[in-house]
């Protein structure tokens, strides 16, 4: 699962330019943090609110980006450059699979941070 869920050199470089102690607390800081943006998403689209859609996908997108979590960051970027339209004309499936990558990548996250 973590192979294929964080790609290892850019997590094995954060841990080395940030430190591994550091990498814990930004780990749990995602895990606190990201099921809120998440929430976020959700609340925006119901409420029809492009700006506060798109600045949600960027900063899951970034948070991806930043421990080399890649199939969740394109998804998340595929939300921000395509905003509300992009969802609301297929439903919400593709809130559903950045959920669903998201719980892989928490999964990876954990088992990585200490290892």
């Amino acid at each position: 699962m973590t192979a294929s869920t964080i790609d290892r050199a850019t997590f094995d470089a954060l841990r080395e330019a940030a430190g591994a102690e550091f990498v814990v607390e930004l780990v749990d800081t995602f895990a606190e943090e990201a099921p809120g943006m998440l929430a976020e998403l959700r609340r925006a689209l119901a409420a029809n609110d492009a700006e506060t859609f798109r600045r949600a996908a960027h900063s899951l997108k970034s948070n991806g980006s930043t421990f080399g979590a890649l199939a969740f960051a394109a998804m998340a970027r595929e939300l921000e450059l395509g905003g509300l339209a992009s969802v609301a004309s297929r439903g919400d499936e593709r809130l559903e699979a950045l959920e669903g990558e998201y719980a892989r990548v928490l999964a990876a996250l954990k088992a990585l941070r200490h290892a």
